[in-house]
């Protein structure tokens, strides 16, 4: 069953609207130059409400190891998801810190970036099209993948069935998809994660 991640959210609503729907991951994004950062103490409140079955993923953009594992090891967040230039040493010491669960995303133009994302020492890849544009890349180029990812960048309600049954990824990522005017719309969350389950059922 191809799983789900609503990514970027901030309120309690939207919360709310998880604990119905019960995607399997839910992220908070901790980068400050994003128009999506969540403050930490607002993430720790909001994932005290969080469903126990929905895991939640801190997204970080070049962020100090040491602060990653800290927000991993206090149970703010399950996962720590890598989103800037962050290399295997840098994944190596995050290790000898935490014994939680990595991703890294990589950006995907050409062959050369399947190769360095098929190689990468974290527990699962995160295949997008830049940071957070909104907007797919080229399906055709991770036709042959071999390791589990996660795909992000340009998913909607209206395309993720066709993202499912062309590529089978370990799970889904949307942002942009479920939001209006830049703000989560709980009606778009609810329809992608219904258009997911609908394909995994027919």
């Amino acid at each position: 069953m191809t799983k789900i991640k609503l990514c970027g959210l901030s309120c309690f609503c939207e919360i709310e609207t998880v604990n119905k729907l019960q995607p399997e991951y839910i992220g908070f994004v901790f980068a400050e130059k994003s128009k999506r950062f969540v403050p930490p103490q607002i993430a720790e409140e909001l994932k005290r409400h969080l469903s126990p079955a929905v895991q939640a993923v801190g997204v970080f953009v070049n962020e100090k190891a040491e602060t990653v594992a800290g927000f991993l090891n206090s149970g703010i967040i399950d996962w720590a998801q890598l989103h800037g230039n962050e290399n295997e040493a840098y994944i190596k010491k995050l290790r000898q810190l935490t014994n939680k669960p990595i991703i890294q995303a990589f950006r995907i133009e050409t062959a050369h970036d399947i190769a360095e994302a098929e190689g990468c020492a974290a527990d699962f890849i995160l295949l997008d099209s830049g940071a957070g544009t909104g907007t797919a890349f080229n399906w055709k180029l991770i036709e042959g993948i071999k390791r589990p990812y996660f795909l992000a960048g340009g998913l909607d309600a209206d395309n993720v069935k066709n993202a499912i049954t062309l590529l089978h990824p370990f799970a889904v990522d949307v942002s942009s998809g479920i939001e209006t005017d830049g703000q989560k719309d709980l009606r778009k969350m609810a329809a992608f994660v219904a258009a997911v389950r609908k394909e995994e059922k027919s």
